[in-house]
């Protein structure tokens, strides 16, 4: 006999599909079971992980679904293994907190760990971690998280692995080299063709997304795909990371090369490498760095400079994610060109007093001649974000030359440089922050006016090119131009500030910089009624 719902259970299953969120509630208190199943066996709340519907999952949370409930004909999915597939991790959070347990197994023993793990989902895999998930609980087949992690070729869920203590490391490293020496696509590719028959068509595409770049395969049927596989390609970053934990000095050479191999400056590989040479930080890399100076490539000079811009002035520690505060700015693993600014202020306020290395002095006078005499858009970068990271005001002049450069990244990277680095009444060094300030790019404007606000000095023409930018089409631009002009006690900033506080996003930056520009007010009326504001509810 064929199972058909209840009239009532099939609605709530048709509103959890389609994210009806009212309707649920209307459902539920009508009396229709939060633990209900449908036709498949699946459950409310399983359905609702696996769609990523956090507040129906919440919902029937709260309505008394079993978090741990076994869902489908079998009985084997998990609700948070559910979540976990997608990588939906505010799902698995919830569930966490309504007492599912990290490493409880489903069908065939998969964990929610063993699916994030294997699917790249670096957030989810943090989140279950944080949780009490255990590091090395092996999947189904055996492997220890560790080692899908590094055959994914993600950094980011090594790096989580590695900093809750996993241990299989050396097998790790041994699966992260030996995918160094094939091509993934290739791989991929064989791998469905072996599944669906030689003569499928297949269609490849290259993802950049979280740190490095994530290829997919996908199995064609009148042109339509039918199947795929996709796996990331961070696995030198993963070999660098593994051999550092494990004590293994890898050559200069072999970790250039594998920077170079990416060719990408933003992505895992390259800065892996970067920061492996830089926490060894001895007369031999210095060296190598310095005769990677004279090359022909420029690529091979820039990484050469990014070596030297880190064996200079010693500063912040990398955070979480390795990635470290850059040319008086700070990095962060986030999107584009965009660094934080919290890095940028702490690393400033390090340079000048930092301890200075032995190799700093002889790798300044380097890092200029490149910044003269590069023509190439990333050397160019490259060499002027080490010179702005050595914090020495003398190479100003190597840094200005390129302010009016034709492409924005470059711009970018000068106006980041200048950040803290120009000292009070240096026309030149202001002259250019004034002309960034009204650049065309939004990351360009934003960073001048950043490096404008905090100058020391106070001019009319400082706090009138401050001005013109309150009303910036950018938030964050428009909330540090209001600081620079509260920290000069400037009346012009408090209606900005008010407006940022009211009707600004709560958890954005220009939020938090409008919050840091009340502080400096030094008229206590003004200053507590700004402090009094209160978002406006959206």
């Amino acid at each position: 006999m064929t199972y058909e719902p209840a009239a009532p259970v099939q609605q709530l299953f048709d509103a959890v599909w389609e994210g009806a969120e009212d309707a649920v509630v209307r459902l539920l208190r009508a009396g229709v079971p939060a633990d209900a199943t449908d036709e498949d066996g699946q459950t409310p709340l399983y359905r609702a992980a696996v769609s990523d519907e956090l507040g129906i999952v919440r919902l029937l949370l709260a309505a008394g679904a079993e978090p741990e409930r076994l869902s489908g004909h079998e009985g084997g999915d998990l609700p948070l293994c559910g979540a976990a597939v997608g990588g939906h991790t505010d799902v698995v959070l919830a569930l966490i907190a309504a007492g599912a347990r990290p490493d409880t197994a489903e069908a065939f023993g998969f964990t929610a760990m063993t699916w994030a793990v294997q699917l790249g989902h670096a957030a989810t895999v943090e989140a279950l971690l944080d949780h009490g998930a255990d590091p090395d609980l092996p999947a189904p087949g055996g492997e220890p998280p560790l080692v899908l992690a590094a055959r994914r070729g993600s950094p980011r869920t090594v790096r989580a692995l590695l900093r809750h203590g996993a241990r299989a490391r050396q097998a790790a490293l041994e699966e992260a080299r030996a995918w160094l020496a094939r091509d993934v696509e290739k791989e991929l590719r064989a791998g469905l063709l072996e599944a669906y028959g030689d003569g499928s068509q297949t269609v490849a595409r290259r993802v950049e997304e979280d740190g490095g770049v994530t290829v997919v395969v996908e199995v064609l049927r009148d042109g339509k795909p039918v199947a795929g596989n996709e796996q990331q390609t961070g696995h030198a970053a993963i070999a660098t990371l593994l051999e550092e934990d494990l004590g293994i000095q890898t050559p200069y050479a072999t970790l250039a090369e594998r920077a170079l191999r990416c060719g990408d400056r933003d992505q895992d590989d390259w800065v892996e490498a970067v920061l492996a040479l830089w926490r060894r930080g001895d007369e031999e890399t210095f060296q190598a760095a310095a005769a990677w100076c004279a090359s022909d490539d420029p690529m091979r000079q820039a990484f050469a400079a990014e070596v030297l811009a880190q064996l200079g002035p010693a500063g912040p520690e990398p955070d979480a994610e390795g990635r470290l505060p850059d040319a008086g700015a700070g990095a962060d693993a986030g999107a584009d060109a965009g660094l934080s600014r919290d890095a940028g202020r702490d690393a400033a306020d390090t340079a000048g007093a930092a301890a200075h290395r032995p190799f700093a002095a002889r790798a300044l006078p380097l890092l200029r001649e490149l910044a003269r005499e590069a023509r190439d858009e990333e050397l160019i970068r490259a060499a002027v974000l080490g010179l702005g990271h050595h914090g020495d005001p003398a190479a100003l002049p190597e840094i200005l030359r390129h302010a009016g450069h034709p492409d924005a990244a470059v711009r970018h990277d000068v106006a980041l440089s200048l950040f803290g680095l120009v000292p009070d009444g240096h026309r030149e060094g202001t002259e250019a922050l004034i002309a960034l300030s009204r650049d065309t790019d939004d990351q360009v404007r934003d960073w001048a006016t950043t490096a404008l606000a905090h100058l020391g000095g106070d001019t009319a023409e400082i706090r009138e090119t401050l001005a013109a930018r309150l009303e910036d089409p950018d938030p964050d631009t428009a909330a540090e131009a209001a600081q620079g002009l509260a920290r000069r006690q400037d009346p012009r900033a408090v209606p900005v500030l008010a407006r940022i506080l009211a009707d600004g996003d709560p958890d954005g930056y220009a939020h938090e910089a409008a919050a840091e520009a009340v502080q400096l007010i030094q008229d206590e009326t003004v200053r507590r009624r700004l402090e009094g504001t209160v978002p406006r509810v959206r």
